[in-house]
């Protein structure tokens, strides 16, 4: 039998070990909850845009080649429909979030992202279109991230100061990040209840993971979620977190889509999930921003 394979690898399997920081949430909250709404719509690939093919996840399963209005208009009804019902939600609950967006899907909606700050809630960036950036040369890369951070700016006035990668992204990522300045941190990991630093280029950068599980694209799996059984296991989920938030808080994320949940026969999930959390007197329910700079304040990094 062969020796086994070393690795150069800097995978970290022992988290904080089982004794983690307590962050002080704000007014004593178990769980710190981030809901995330992505913004995507307008930068998915589209042979009726020009690109050489069309994105491939969708609900419908009847894959085209060519030009694909059905899939174009479900992505449309995210813009059209689903956001003005979503956001007047988050309204009606007093809640803040993040708006996670693509720069071309801000650059061919421009009102929306104005809305999104004009009500008060956090615009971060999602990558210029929607895809994994796992094949992305360098100098690819860091075009990507320019031009998602300018159009962002240019249409908001705001400086978006954090980035998640759909799905992989590439061996450079979070060092392109780091080297572009001006984010406090980037969610592309899935590991932990609670963020990190990790040593990026010679500076801790802070990482404030995501999460598949709560998240409404697991209604594309139709065998798993309908609307109902989506609101039980996000409201299990935090109420998991809430009991170990006794000695030990926590941060839950949730995973929007406009074109997903926007529905009107799922959007009673998220009616139901913030009635709940905010109900529990438990919870602070915060924009990324906020709790990367709340993080950094109650847990600075080591120097």
């Amino acid at each position: 039998m062969s020796e086994p394979r070393q690795t150069t690898s800097h995978r970290d399997f022992a988290g904080y070990r089982g004794r983690p920081p307590n962050p002080r949430w704000p007014d004593g909250a178990r769980v710190a909850v981030s809901l995330v709404v992505n913004f995507e719509e307008g930068s998915e690939f589209s042979v009726n845009d020009g690109d050489a093919s069309n994105e491939a996840i969708y609900e419908v399963v009847h894959k085209l080649d060519g030009p694909d209005s059905c899939i174009d208009s479900h992505f449309e009804y995210g813009t059209r429909a689903a956001w003005w019902r979503i956001m007047d939600l988050f309204d009606a609950h007093g809640v803040k979030v993040t708006v996670s967006s693509c720069g071309r899907a801000v650059e061919r909606s421009p009102e929306l992202a104005r809305d999104a700050i004009a009500r008060g809630h956090e615009v971060s960036a999602h990558g210029w279109r929607w895809q994994s950036h796992a094949d992305m040369d360098e100098a690819s890369e860091r075009e990507v991230i320019v031009n998602t951070v300018a159009a962002i700016e240019r249409v908001t006035g705001q400086r978006p100061v954090g980035w998640h990668t759909r799905s992989a992204t590439s061996p450079n990522t979070r060092r392109l990040l780091v080297e572009h300045g001006g984010f406090l941190y980037d969610s592309d990991a899935y590991n932990d209840d609670l963020p990190y630093y990790r040593d990026v280029a010679g500076k801790q950068h802070l990482v404030l993971p995501y999460a598949f599980d709560t998240n409404d694209m697991q209604y594309y799996n139709a065998s798993r979620f309908n609307g109902a059984d989506f609101a039980d296991y996000v409201i299990d989920a935090f109420e998991w977190l809430k009991r170990e938030g006794e000695t030990a808080p926590k941060m839950m994320s949730v995973g929007l889509h406009l074109r997903m949940i926007g529905r009107p026969g799922r959007i009673g999930a998220l009616e139901r999930i913030l009635a709940h959390i905010t109900g529990s007197g438990s919870a602070w329910i915060a924009p990324r921003a906020a709790i990367a700079r709340h993080w950094m304040t109650a847990v600075p990094a080591r120097v």
